[in-house]
């Protein structure tokens, strides 16, 4: 086999130095445009291009985003909102060569693996998603000077530029569709207590119900998992006075409930209403096909690298507002049964 061209051929050819070659191709100030022209041109006669991670360390860049996930690596796997949301962030940087470090760990560990990230260079910034209570990362981020976007609220990321998508309209307007219907018993399987997104859809829960005069129904805890969703449907339908609709924190939790009800004989949605979130396209397969709420996780990843790519660069970014999740009624709902 012929040997690969290198960075030594390409000075060789072009009669200059090996570090002239890498500022060269790297566009830095100081080479002359002739000199420029030459290396060009003895690099496409070699037909030598730079490596990724030569590149990046010539540029003094990691060419990497960071993303750090303190959850069960199964619940993350099963949850179909990363897949997307990585997939948009890897759409902006892909197109350049660069790539997503994932690390799945715990919230007792995540301290280490930012400081890892940071001590070793192996990242050029982070996105911080499934914020908490209380979240620690936002003074660490700072502490270790890592560059850095939060996936969420403003006010949640202590002055870090945010990427938000509203999801309270779409609760919202999937309560309100609800109690149209006649609902006034209408349960809610909550994700994570602990996590800022999950309260957020609790409270718009609450606020919509009491808003319309209607009674604050069962709430219980689901996890964003099928096991946590099947669960707490279980106990939801053993009530005394069990709910006619419940409204689910995301699409897995609801599917799962969704077959649980059918397991025991609940008709839905002749005997119950289910509602998801995230829109995730199994809803439309599921039977009967899953009422849910549309947030593009695609594009909310897109915009989050756009975002960090700025923060980078200049030290800081605007905060980005992305369309709020919308509401998709499907025939999982339906109107109230008569007592």
């Amino acid at each position: 086999m012929a040997r690969k061209p290198t960075i030594a051929d390409v000075a060789q050819r072009a009669g200059v130095s090996r570090a002239t070659v890498s500022f060269a191709l790297n566009d830095r100030p100081g080479i002359a445009e002739d000199t420029k022209a030459r290396v060009l041109a003895a690099a496409a006669e070699l037909g030598w291009t730079p490596s990724r991670p030569a590149r990046a360390l010539s540029l003094g860049k990691a060419g990497a985003f960071g993303l750090v996930l303190a959850r069960d690596p199964e619940q993350i796997g099963a949850d179909l909102f990363f897949p997307a949301f990585i997939a948009g962030v890897e759409t902006v940087i892909g197109q350049r060569g660069d790539g997503l470090m994932v690390h799945v760990t715990t919230p007792a560990r995540e301290r280490g693996v930012y400081e890892r990230m940071a001590a070793e260079r192996q990242v050029d910034g982070v996105l911080l998603t499934d914020l908490r209570e209380d979240d620690p990362r936002p003074a660490l981020v700072r502490e270790l000077g890592l560059p850095a976007v939060v996936v969420g609220r403003p006010e949640w990321g202590e002055g870090l530029t945010a990427v938000c998508l509203d999801d309270e309209p779409a609760y919202a307007a999937a309560v309100s569709r609800l109690a149209e219907l006649g609902h006034r018993r209408i349960a809610h399987v909550e994700g994570p207590r602990e996590l800022r997104h999950a309260q957020r859809r609790r409270h718009a829960w609450e606020r919509t119900l009491h808003a319309l005069g209607l009674p604050q129904g069962p709430v219980l805890p689901g996890g964003f998992s099928a096991e946590g969703g099947a669960r707490a449907t279980r106990e939801l339908l053993a009530l005394s006075e069990p709910p006619t609709a419940i409204v689910y924190g995301n699409d897995l939790a609801a599917m799962a409930g969704l077959s649980v009800a059918q397991e025991l004989g609940v008709r839905v949605p002749e005997q119950l209403s289910v509602v998801g979130y995230d829109d995730t396209p199994l809803t439309r397969y599921s039977f009967p096909p899953l009422a849910s709420a549309r947030a593009d996780a695609g594009g909310w990843g897109e915009a989050a690298a756009r975002a960090l790519d700025a923060v980078i660069a200049i030290g800081e970014a605007a905060h980005v507002t992305l369309p709020p999740a919308r509401f998709v009624p499907r025939a999982s709902i339906g109107p109230a049964p008569r007592d």
